[in-house]
């Protein structure tokens, strides 16, 4: 597939287009001439690309997706916030067959084998990477931990207060630039030799949110204050946006990674031939959302 060129039919279909991933996924399948079909559930004010189209769809109603999915090659699979547990997999998959989509990309996440007991990562993330991976078609799964980008919890804090508040202030984790994932869905989906491969997607150290609120204040040029939540504290909070099992999930792994949750993979460094991006570099790059 590496071969084409952009005035062939190769069509790419990018679901979650506007999300953390998405995004970065299509400017990087755009700069690289492909062409590409950016999805989302909403369609207004949503700014794609020259030359990219965008249409909306949900993964959580299939056949919104037929009309998208006919006559594609690949798509990138991902919910778009809309909650996995409201993914009918198969569904998405028998459209995509029939509109002839050879090669799916799918965006999972490292909690798939690290909290099997978990109904939302060891159930429902685990069924959907099962029924990609049985569909005959040509599969590749990603599976990232903590993205970099959930620092912008604290925007409105860092913008009104200098102040970042979050629980297990030193616990390290080595979240990942979302960026870093999207270059490497690009790789997946324009390259040979991704097929049948799954990638543990990780950033390059162990990072506490102590660390990452100060690398905030180092890219502002003004100090922030950390304040370390109790995990009630912390649950309250999140419970206003988050189911309470997804909850009580990512808690557990704020405060007690597992060793596998721990590890830095090479993954990114083996797909892309350099390091993922440090937490650092991401606050660089979106530090106006902090001003």
């Amino acid at each position: 597939m590496s071969g084409h060129n952009r005035w062939d039919k190769f069509m790419i279909v990018v679901t979650g287009a506007t999300g953390n991933v998405g995004r970065p996924l299509v400017q990087a399948l755009a700069a690289a001439g492909e062409r590409v079909t950016a999805v989302s559930r909403g369609v207004s004010g949503v700014a794609v690309p020259e030359g990219v189209r965008h249409r909306q769809g949900d993964l959580a109603a299939p056949e919104s997706l037929r009309p998208v999915l006919n006559g594609a090659d690949v798509v990138f699979l991902h919910d778009g916030g809309a909650g996995a547990h409201l993914v009918n997999p198969w569904g998405i998959l028998d459209v995509a067959k029939a509109g002839g989509v050879r090669r799916v990309v799918l965006l999972s996440s490292q909690g798939v084998v690290t909290r099997p007991q978990s109904p939302s990562h060891g159930g429902t993330g685990r069924s959907i990477e099962d029924a990609i991976m049985r569909s005959g078609m040509d599969w590749t799964v990603l599976r990232p931990g903590g993205f970099d980008s959930n620092a912008f919890a604290w925007a409105e804090t860092v913008r009104a207060q200098r102040t970042a508040a979050a629980p297990f202030a030193d616990t390290g984790l080595p979240v990942i630039d979302p960026a870093d994932i999207g270059e490497v869905a690009a790789a997946a989906i324009r390259e040979d030799g991704h097929a049948g491969r799954v990638y543990e997607l990780t950033g390059p150290v162990l990072s506490t949110p102590r660390q990452r609120a100060e690398a905030i204040g180092d890219a502002l040029g003004e100090p922030i204050r950390f304040i370390e939540q109790t995990r009630d504290e912390a649950r309250a909070q999140m419970l206003r946006f988050m189911p309470e099992p997804v909850v009580e999930t990512t808690l557990d792994i704020l405060g007690r990674p597992t060793p596998a949750e721990q590890r830095i993979s090479s993954d990114v460094e083996q797909v892309l031939g350099r390091p993922p991006r440090t937490f650092a570099e991401w606050a660089i790059r979106n530090i106006a959302a902090f001003r």
